[in-house]
């Protein structure tokens, strides 16, 4: 999956974006609003975190200009406390809102709600036939028996499991599989599908020639 943050703490940019990546999520950031907006509208994140006080557009002003085209969630993460200030972010548009400081954890479930709620998902776990995929423990099992999976192979059946029975396009797996740091313009993908059907079957991940791949 791969996220927005848009943060002007230099400090809390670094860590958080540090600590998405080590939670196997691509990441790409913004330091302020305008820029944010602007990677907001480019590119089709799963989700967007999003502080409130920015400098050249704050927040509230990027989520208003978000939402006039895109429904991309978004998580606004700010000091600000008040009754007032979380009413405005959330009529603006934002689905959640989370105040600093805040527990890593939290946010990791609040992102993953947001996620699952916005593919239509309304649990954590996934059936597929005799395969159980479970989003929050980012986890694969056959029959009870987990499956040993690296986290980008994880994130290929995840967002493949998300969208069951509908071909996914080589171009969109890009573009929420890596950031804009990683090197995807390689055959990295192929190399990710045929490691996954080695380890879970040849006909789990179905190609569709000129279209994409599909979970049936």
């Amino acid at each position: 999956m791969r996220l927005l943050l848009v943060e002007d703490d230099p400090l809390l940019l670094h860590s958080l974006s540090e600590g998405l990546r080590e939670e196997n999520y691509a990441v790409d950031t913004a330091a302020d609003g305008q820029e944010g907006l602007t990677l907001a509208l480019d590119i089709d994140f799963d989700a967007i975190i999003l502080d409130g006080m920015l400098p050249r557009l704050d927040g509230w002003e990027v989520l208003a200009q978000l939402r006039e085209t895109k429904l991309t969630p978004v998580l606004m993460l700010t000091a600000r406390d008040a009754v007032s200030d979380r009413v405005r972010g959330l009529d603006t548009g934002a689905d959640d809102y989370l105040t600093k400081p805040f527990d890593f954890e939290e946010l990791l479930a609040r992102l993953r709600a947001l996620i699952r709620r916005n593919r239509g998902q309304g649990s954590n776990t996934i059936l597929l036939d005799d395969l159980t995929l479970d989003l929050a423990t980012r986890t694969l099992q056959r029959d009870g028996q987990p499956i040993s999976l690296t986290p980008r192979e994880y994130a290929l059946v995840e967002h493949l499991a998300l969208q069951r029975g509908t071909v996914v396009s080589r171009t969109e797996l890009y573009e929420h599989l890596f950031d804009e740091n990683e090197d995807s313009l390689s055959n990295l993908l192929d190399v990710h599908v045929s490691n996954v059907r080695k380890k879970i079957g040849a006909d789990f991940i179905t190609t569709r020639r000129g279209h994409g791949y599909v979970i049936s």
